[in-house]
């Protein structure tokens, strides 16, 4: 590769493809010459419009740099939040920036871009640091325990394997949970659906009691626990071990003495048999 040197400071910046784009005054000129021009101005007299037309040209890097980082955060953080906080750190980049090292201005602001935007949320989150570490811990300590135990984990297994007491445990999930926040306006999903309702409306309905439908789930509890009445006693001890103890078919399998093949046969028979005694029911 050629290279263009210039007395300017010493500067020395690479040669290359020129291709024609506008600048911000809306005249067409060679992007490489016209960067490099740009650079060798400001640094030999910074000026507002010198450090604004850099600006304008590195502005799609920290788009590029803040869309990474959002990837990687909750919906609630808004995209032109951290273009926002980005922008300090591309600023800060084009002020300290020295051409005359060999080091593509890109690669040096993409640190100072990014950094400039963790340092931001780090100051609008009000969890400290060590608690969100330890949720994270927490979080590898569950999902271990879930490929494990092929089923979700106690407290105190999640505390055993991270080696401290059950009660950190709670006061780590209380202490994460304080920080989960969304707005009363957004959308929520409720059940194994997503309805067209806010968090706030969420709230009040959780706290007000439907009449109708409490008593619809006591009348269905009774029905469903009749129809349960009726199985066989191995029947029934697949029901509750595998619907109130949470063990896995493998598990029950073990217990009972035969395959996890057949406990899967037999809670398939058994789901089938509660359905049509519940359709029965239904019918009347």
């Amino acid at each position: 590769m050629s290279t263009i040197v210039t007395e300017t400071q010493g500067v020395t910046l690479p040669a290359g493809p020129r291709t024609p784009v506008p600048d911000p005054a809306g005249h067409a000129l060679e992007a490489l010459s016209e960067i490099q021009q740009l650079w060798l101005d400001y640094k030999a007299t910074p000026t507002p419009s010198g450090r604004e037309r850099l600006i304008l040209h590195y502005a799609p890097l920290v788009s590029a740099i803040a869309g990474r980082v959002g990837m990687r955060l909750p919906n609630t953080v808004e995209s032109a939040d951290l273009v926002s906080y980005g922008m300090f750190g591309l600023i800060d980049a084009i002020d300290k920036f020295d051409p005359s090292r060999d080091i593509k201005f890109e690669t040096y602001a993409s640190t100072r871009i990014r950094g400039a935007i963790i340092d931001e949320l780090r100051a609008l989150d009000w969890i400290p640091r060590s608690v969100r570490s330890r949720a994270r811990e927490y979080d590898r300590a569950c999902q271990h325990l879930e490929n494990t135990l092929h089923r979700e984990p106690t407290n105190a297994e999640i505390a055993g394997h991270m080696g401290v007491k059950e009660k950190d445990i709670w006061q780590l999930q209380w202490q994460v949970s304080s920080g989960n926040v969304i707005a009363l306006d957004e959308v929520v999903a409720t059940g194994d659906r997503v309805d067209q309702i806010s968090a706030m409306e969420s709230v009040q309905r959780t706290m007000t009691d439907d009449p109708a439908q409490s008593f619809a789930q006591v009348e269905m509890r009774e029905i469903l626990g009749s129809a349960v009445d009726q199985l066989n006693e191995r029947e029934r001890a697949v029901v509750t071990l595998y619907y109130f103890k949470s063990m896995t078919l493998s598990e029950i399998g073990r217990l009972l003495g035969v395959t996890e093949s057949r406990v899967s046969q037999m809670h398939s028979a058994i789901l089938l048999k509660l359905r049509k005694q519940l359709i029965a029911v239904e019918a009347d």
